[in-house]
């Protein structure tokens, strides 16, 4: 642990001074640098824990092919991608701290307990010295609460529920994705600039706490603009037929149906949705409109026809037209010869992160990571200027809307970006009501 991370962090009192003949603890004698699964050899090994099974399978399977890429750029091989973008110019292609990148991996199986257990697999048995991945924030609260008790760094993956940097936040976990306070802040201009403000509203939400802070979120900034909420209903996660939740929906008096579902189950209740006539519907006077706040590609092409005009928000997109998000695209295109999803962006990035701040911290150690990526202030990874933010270790940067497109020109061409959100529309402060009750605590080394 460094000593300015003691201070800062706590640990050591203002003006507390080791006098002549004290015995000092032994984190500050020779072994004060010792941390877990320290890289001693001519490599260093990272954790990617993706979904590779499970509703969210597809997600997983492009996280780990981003990761595939992240780690050959890492190691000066391909044409280097984002490393030629990234305004941090630490990385120079020979690994990390000259020591080559290798990896393993995981299935978490979109399960809290099986992720943990391939992440606590590859701690302890394969040595690695940060893990990354996931696509469901059930899945990323719990790696990252090991990831603190174990002493390794946790980069999430997808992971948008306000808890991971809310109420669950943990100061060796960082997110880059999004979060669904910044989808709320996002949407509500846009559907009441389409909508109207005269709207009633049903939502049918994924039964764990991705599914609640969005619900949340999305209840609280549309009925800021004058949209009621008539109703609410958990559904299970890999429900697979959503039809008996679909049926009451017209009889309710809401005019809108919210889909907090993502992956696998997002595309199965938005094709009953649509099986039962929503998309056609009228209600109140008003044509009957859908609207899935969280969307990806891979979603969109699950859903093909159905997801024509519906608006959601997305934390990047391929067809940016930023050097970054196309050095990225370029590099993926040609390794796997289709565009990266939003999964894929911010995996790729978060590997890079890492990367970078041991670069830059000049060590593997943990608690030093933690101080190189707070307040960290970068650019040219594809969303513009971006806030590693020190309070909660949350990524502020610009969001997207988008809706499916009516006339696409390839099976990939599915999403338009129909506003570009600035930063200082979805920032709020760190006590925000939405992220109560969590403290970051302090960072731990570890071994």
């Amino acid at each position: 642990m460094t000593k300015s991370n003691i201070t800062r962090r706590g640990v050591l009192k203002t003006g507390a001074v080791a006098g002549a003949g004290v015995a000092l603890p032994t984190i500050f004698t020779s072994r004060a640098h010792a941390y877990t699964n320290e890289p001693t050899g001519s490599t260093v090994t990272l954790g990617f824990n993706v979904p590779q099974s499970g509703p969210y399978a597809d997600e997983g399977a492009d996280e780990l092919r981003a990761y595939q890429l992240a780690v050959e750029h890492l190691n000066g091989e391909g044409d280097g991608g984002m490393l030629n973008t990234f305004s941090s110019k630490a990385l120079q292609g020979n690994g990390i701290l000259g020591k080559k990148v290798e990896y393993v991996t995981g299935d978490t199986q979109t399960k809290s307990d099986a992720a943990r257990a391939s992440a606590r697999s590859m701690i302890e048995k394969d040595g690695a010295v940060m893990i990354t991945g996931g696509s469901s924030s059930g899945v990323a609260v719990a790696v990252q609460a090991l990831c603190q008790e174990a002493g390794v760094i946790f980069m999430a993956g997808l992971t948008h529920s306000n808890d991971t940097t809310g109420k669950d936040r943990r100061a060796n976990g960082f997110r880059h994705f999004f979060n669904s306070y910044m989808s709320g802040a996002a949407l509500a201009p846009v559907l009441a600039s389409a909508y109207g403000t005269d709207r009633k509203a049903y939502h049918l939400t994924a039964d764990y706490n991705w599914g609640y802070t969005t619900e949340q979120a999305i209840k609280e900034s549309t009925e800021a603009i004058g949209w009621e909420t008539v109703n609410a209903v958990k559904t299970p996660l890999g429900a697979g037929d959503f039809s008996s939740y679909i049926t009451p929906v017209l009889q309710s008096g809401a005019d809108v149906l919210v889909l907090n579902h993502y992956g696998g189950d997002m595309v199965n209740s938005l094709t009953n949705a649509v099986q039962f006539g929503l998309r056609e519907a009228q209600a109140n006077g008003k044509d009957f409109q859908i609207v899935v706040p969280l969307f990806s590609r891979l979603m969109a092409r699950g859903a093909g026809e159905n997801i024509k005009g519906i608006f959601g928000s997305t934390n990047w997109h391929w067809s940016l037209p930023d050097e970054g998000s196309q050095a990225f695209t370029r590099s993926f295109g040609t390794k796997y010869g289709f565009p990266p999803s939003q999964a894929a962006h911010t995996c790729y990035v978060q590997a890079l992160l890492y990367a970078d701040a041991v670069e830059r911290a000049g060590t593997f150690e943990p608690c030093a990571v933690v101080e190189a990526l707070e307040d960290f202030e970068f650019d040219g990874l594809g969303n513009g200027p971006t806030l590693y933010r020190a309070e909660d270790h949350q990524c502020f940067k610009d969001v997207l809307v988008v809706k499916g497109k009516e006339n696409p020109e390839s099976e990939f061409d599915l999403l338009e970006i129909v506003e570009i959100t600035p930063v200082e529309q979805v920032t709020y402060p760190p006590d925000h009501p939405q992220f109560a009750g969590g403290s970051l605590g302090s960072c731990n080394n570890g071994a």
